[in-house]
């Protein structure tokens, strides 16, 4: 049986990035149940629909030369000059916006440009490349570079609205246990990741369960990410 994999999950509209749902956005998971076929996410077809707006009058003015290790607000950036390259973390999504962030090869704008890209709920981490030239962000509550090897006090329960959350650091390995989808139905979405790039190459298994979800969070994963769930405990 082959995994499962997220189609594209990047709803936008001019001048802003909407997701309409997490789960809804992502297309309830194309499940290839045993039939050996494997999906991807068509990016590229989603990223020419628009073109996003410029950036907010709220972006950080970059210091010439002086790459910054945080960003508050929105804009694009230049990686190496206006933002370092490493793992950031952003708390989420401003009240009543998405939080939207994009890796991109050049500045031209055009689909051919976009490396990866995601809208997030709740928590949420990107790692950006040393090769990559721009990173945008529209909508989060801003980013901060946190250590790759920094360790933490991982929980062994969670919300099931946290976001994406860092294996080891925020959410301890071991197998989990949620009644599944919130009372407002709309739709239980949990993530296995190896790491923070937002390629979908990087999943290692999800799922949008009916009912009661079990999950197995293994110590060799990179993060895992919930979104529209019931509270998760260790089983």
């Amino acid at each position: 049986m082959s995994r499962t994999t997220r189609t594209s999950w990047i709803a936008r509209t001019p001048g802003k990035q909407v997701l309409a749902g997490y789960a809804a956005a992502i297309a309830l998971v194309t499940l290839s149940a045993c039939s050996g076929a494997d999906t991807t996410a068509d990016k590229g077809a989603d990223a020419a629909a628009s073109k996003p707006a410029a950036a907010a009058s709220s972006a950080p003015t970059p210091d010439a030369g002086k790459a910054k290790s945080a960003i508050k607000g929105s804009g694009t950036f230049q990686v190496g000059s206006d933002v370092r390259p490493g793992l950031y973390r952003s708390t989420g999504n401003k009240a009543d916006d998405n939080c939207y962030w994009e890796r991109a090869k050049d500045s031209k704008g055009e689909a051919e440009s976009l490396i990866d890209n995601a809208n997030a709920v709740g928590s949420t981490y990107v790692a950006i490349a040393a090769t990559d030239k721009i990173f945008k962000t529209e909508g989060c509550k801003g980013w901060e570079l946190v250590d790759p090897k920094a360790t933490g006090t991982p929980k062994a329960e969670m919300s099931g609205k946290a976001g994406m959350l860092k294996v080891g650091v925020d959410v301890a390995p071991g197998t989990y246990k949620s009644a599944g989808s919130t009372e407002d139905g709309t739709g239980c979405y949990w993530e296995r990741t190896k790491d923070a790039s937002g390629s979908v190459d990087t999943i290692i298994a999800n799922e949008n369960p009916e009912g009661q979800a079990v999950v197995t969070i293994e110590a060799g994963d990179g993060f895992f990410t919930t979104v529209d769930c019931q509270d998760w405990k260790k089983a």
